[in-house]
């Protein structure tokens, strides 16, 4: 396995948790339980998870209006999306 078949794996992993616990804590809210910190759901989106929680937002229709989110998620997608590229040209 290469170091690039490992860093798809880690970012599949990484989206799809943030997704799913962005979707959790949606269905807890809805019945008054327990909460997943805010800081875990950015905090998986800044180690790569940006896509993931951007779907479960729109998906779960959660955390939608809070500023945090609206536009912390995307920064952060935006600032991976501009490392990426910059990685990637160095090759």
């Amino acid at each position: 396995m290469t170091i690039t078949d490992l860093l798809m794996v880690y970012l599949l992993a990484i989206n799809l948790l943030d997704f799913v616990l962005c979707g959790a804590d949606k269905h807890r809210a809805r019945r008054g339980k327990w909460r997943i910190r805010e800081r875990t759901l950015l905090g998986l989106a800044a180690l790569g998870g940006s896509v993931g929680l951007l779907a479960g937002m729109r998906m779960f229709h959660h955390k939608t209006l809070k500023p945090a989110f609206r536009y912390g998620a995307s920064a952060i997608l935006v600032v991976q999306l501009g490392l990426a590229v910059f990685v990637l040209s160095r090759l």
